[in-house]
């Protein structure tokens, strides 16, 4: 397991939602680059950045944001939110980004995901955000049927940077990982 310190971004800002609502939103700053580097002076060796913008729309949304902070700290960086074509995956990789992080169009079109997986080997990390077990899509406004696990085991086989869970009941409450659901997924792959 891994930790990497999380700056959500959207509208240009820094941002935390309580459990992935939109209408819930704290704002920590203003200045995604200055966050960054708190992070990075408070020991972060690497950081997670999430386009929530990106997300809902389905493309990219604060690639400002993205770049202000490649270019302040001098740590690995991964991204999520609206990674969903390989002209966008070779775009944000050319930026200086070690990893991105796809979920919506993994789960809807699995093949596409395995051939970006095999073209990108270790780039690309499935991102699993689930509600009640089920993952959730679209920047968390759509549940599937599919069992996060069973995604999960979809890609086991391919050479992935990662899996990135998130268990959506607790994102943004502060009341830490939902560790059986963690084991359960550790478990599965």
């Amino acid at each position: 397991m891994e930790i990497w310190p999380a700056i959500d971004l959207r509208g240009g800002k820094c941002v935390r939602l309580r459990q992935g609502d939109y209408d819930r939103e704290t704002v920590f700053g203003d200045d995604p680059a200055a966050m960054a580097r708190h992070w990075v002076e408070l020991g972060a060796e690497r950081l997670h950045l999430v386009d929530l913008d990106g997300a809902r729309e389905g493309r990219p949304g604060n690639l400002a944001g993205v770049t202000a902070i490649l270019q302040a700290v001098d740590v690995a960086c991964e991204l999520g939110g609206g990674i969903r074509s390989e002209e966008v995956i070779g775009q944000l990789l050319q930026l200086g980004l070690r990893r991105l992080v796809v979920g919506t169009r993994a789960l809807k079109e699995p093949d596409w995901f395995r051939r970006m997986c095999r073209k990108f080997p270790d780039r690309l990390v499935l991102g699993i955000d689930a509600r009640g077990g089920r993952v959730a899509t679209d920047g968390w406004r759509e549940t599937s049927d599919m069992a996060a696990v069973d995604l999960a085991r979809q890609f086991a086989g391919e050479p992935l940077a990662a899996i990135v869970y998130t268990d959506i009941a607790s994102d943004g409450m502060m009341v830490g990982p939902n560790v059986a659901a963690m084991a359960e997924m550790q478990a599965a792959v």
